[in-house]
């Protein structure tokens, strides 16, 4: 029997992580940065699994997983590209090497120290299904901060979007601003990691976005579309799940991959209506 009152955290925790992670990508995939998911993902994993290592358990691991991702959030912000002669997606290479490993030598200590890693590996696989209301009220903490941000640093942040070099000459403060985005953005994706998985929210944040830039044009309009499509992605996967038994964090990435692929067949015939319309 479906208990309402049981499963309605979990659906606001799919809604508020699917909308929060689609936000986020608009801004990720449009600096063609997706890879940044991946990297805050292992930073907070790896984060995780040392705090766990020295005895922390449930909630208290988002602590150690915050600062891992934090940490990281702030060397990809404040390195300058041009000083350190490596883009943005070297770093996120080097970052993201160099934080997999330490993850992963972490779960490799468990066996060593016979401790256990199921809490280590709850948030390495996740499950939208253990979302409880204190967990809703942290992802919506974290995704009002997001907003909040986006809505007060909008123009800033376009105009970084569109070009870093440029936005410096128009006297905005770019690393600063860049920043402060990056911090809240490792933050989101940490508290949202029980609804995917850390590997796996990767394509939450950027599947929604990829389908908004092809349905819509216009920054604002890709915007909203990509939260649209995150927390339909959020919801209608853990629905979908509910209804065949199958993993929720799987099912939601998939449905997610869907609208990639509607959207990218939804252009295409667009394309030829249009220029089969145009040749008569």
């Amino acid at each position: 029997m479906f208990d309402l009152t049981f499963w309605l955290p979990v659906m606001c925790g799919g809604l508020i992580a699917g909308g929060s992670s689609g936000l986020l990508g608009v801004f990720i995939v449009g600096m063609r940065i997706p890879f940044l998911g991946v990297c805050v993902a292992h930073a907070a994993l790896a984060g995780a699994v040392f705090g766990s290592l020295l005895g922390l358990t449930g909630q208290a691991l988002l602590i150690p997983a915050l600062l891992g991702a934090v940490a990281t959030a702030l060397a990809l912000g404040l390195l300058d590209p041009r000083r350190t002669r490596m883009d943005d997606n070297v770093l996120l290479g080097f970052l993201f090497s160099f934080t997999m490993g330490l993850a992963f030598l972490g779960i490799g200590l468990f066996g060593v120290l016979g401790r256990s890693d199921n809490d280590v590996r709850s948030l390495l696989w996740g499950s939208l299904n253990f979302c409880r209301w204190r967990d809703v009220w942290l992802m919506l903490g974290a995704a009002a901060a997001l907003a909040g941000y986006v809505f007060t640093f909008f123009k800033e942040l376009r105009a970084i979007l569109f070009s870093r070099e440029d936005a410096l000459a128009a006297g905005i403060h770019a690393p600063a601003v860049w920043t402060g985005f990056l911090i809240l953005a490792a933050a989101t994706l940490t508290v949202n990691f029980q609804t995917v998985g850390g590997l796996m929210i990767y394509s939450l944040i950027t599947n929604p976005a990829a389908a908004a830039f092809q349905l819509v044009k216009g920054f604002r309009r890709a915007l909203v579309l990509a939260v649209v499509l995150g927390a339909a992605s959020g919801l209608g996967g853990f629905l979908i799940s509910a209804a065949t038994d199958l993993p929720s964090g799987a099912t939601i990435v998939l449905l997610s991959s869907v609208f990639v692929a509607l959207a990218g067949l939804a252009r295409t015939s667009f394309k030829r209506w249009t220029a089969s319309g145009a040749g008569r």
